[in-house]
Formats: structure tokens, sequence, C-alpha cells
């Protein structure tokens, strides 16, 4: 059975950082794609970032490009998000997301194959 499980979430004030880990079991995730989306009240899930289960590529949201970075380590089977320069707008719940399928199409939300339950961040002005 395979679980994603989100971490890191939390209250900070804008300009903050905050780091989401997201712990699997029962998959390999250097074996799949991950990718962080996030939802804000209503809103429609979003993609937020993307890592390749080679590792080499990594791909983002243009609102947080140069602000967030998404990250593995293989030994401890957890993807992370480092999340820096954090605004309002960035508040909302984020889910990791993994795709097990041989070709990946990081943005789409019926292209992962397990999701976490989301944990929410909040950035306050």
């Amino acid at each position: 059975q395979v679980q994603l499980v989100e971490s890191g979430g939390g209250l900070v004030q804008a300009g903050g950082s905050l780091r989401l880990s997201c712990a699997a079991s029962g998959i390999t995730l250097s074996r799949a794609n991950m990718g962080w989306f996030r939802q804000a009240p209503g809103k429609e899930r979003e993609f937020v970032a993307g890592i390749s289960r080679s590792g080499d590529s990594t791909i983002y949201a243009d609102s947080v490009k140069g602000r967030f970075t998404i990250s593995r380590d293989s030994a401890k089977n957890t993807v992370y998000l480092q999340m820096n320069s954090l605004k309002p707008v960035d508040t909302a719940v984020y889910y990791c997301a993994a795709d097990n399928r041989p070709f990946w199409n990081p943005y789409g939300l019926n292209d992962y194959d397990y999701w976490g339950q989301g944990t929410q961040v909040t950035v306050s002005s």
C-alpha cells in the first residue's frame, strides 16, 4: 500500500520560509516522478513543482520560480519543497503526488497515481 505523508506546513509571515516534506512508503520515490501541488480556498488545485524520477529534471510554476526548490533524498525516500520569500498568495493546502507512468506530464492532476493528504501553509501579511 502506497502512502505519501506531507509535513512541515504552518503559519509564517510574508518573506519567511518553510520546508515541506513528503515521506513515502510502499513506493520508491527514485523510481517515480514527483510533484507538489497546492489548492487555495475556492480555487482549483494547481501545479507548483516537479522532479523527474532520474532527478535530472526539475520544473516549477512561474509563480514560484526562483523562490521554491524541489529536491529528493533517496536514502530517506522523501521529497522536499523548500519555500522561501513566501507571499500571502502562497497560502494553500500543499499536496505531494507520485507518478509511476513511463511518460511524465508534470502539470496534469490526472497524471499522478498517488496523493498525500496535504499540509496547510498560511502566509500572513
